[in-house]
C-alpha cells in the first residue's frame, strides 16, 4: 500500500495517488494528505490507476474526503480506476456523487 499526495501552491488542488492494495491500512496516509486543506472550493483528485484492488473501507474513506470537499464546497474526482476497481465503484453507486473519470 502507498499513498503520495501533492498539493498545489494554492491549496486549490490537492492530488492523491493510491497505489496497490486501497484497504484500511491506508486510512492514516489518506486522511493527512487531505485534512490540513482548507482552501474554499479545493479539488481534490484520486489517482487509483496504480491502485490493484479496493475494499469497504477504502469507500469509507472516499466518503470522508467527500464529507471535507463538501465542507469547502470543493470537488472530489476519482481518475482512472482499473476495470476492478471501477466494478466496486460502480456496485456501489460512487458514480452518483463522485466524478469518476476513465
Amino acid at each position: 500500500m502507498s499513498v503520495t499526495a501533492k498539493t498545489s501552491d494554492d491549496k486549490k488542488t490537492v492530488d492523491i495517488c493510491v497505489a496497490e492494495q486501497f484497504d484500511y491500512s491506508a486510512h492514516q496516509s489518506f486522511r493527512e494528505a487531505y485534512r490540513f486543506v482548507d482552501q474554499p472550493g479545493a479539488m481534490f483528485r484520486v489517482d487509483l490507476s496504480k491502485a490493484t484492488y479496493m475494499d469497504s473501507s477504502a469507500l469509507g474513506m472516499i466518503l470522508l474526503l467527500k464529507e471535507h470537499a463538501d465542507s469547502l464546497s470543493g470537488k472530489v474526482v476519482l481518475a482512472k480506476p482499473n476495470p476492478a476497481v471501477h466494478k466496486i465503484l460502480s456496485i456501489a453507486k460512487f458514480d452518483q456523487f463522485v466524478t469518476i473519470e476513465a
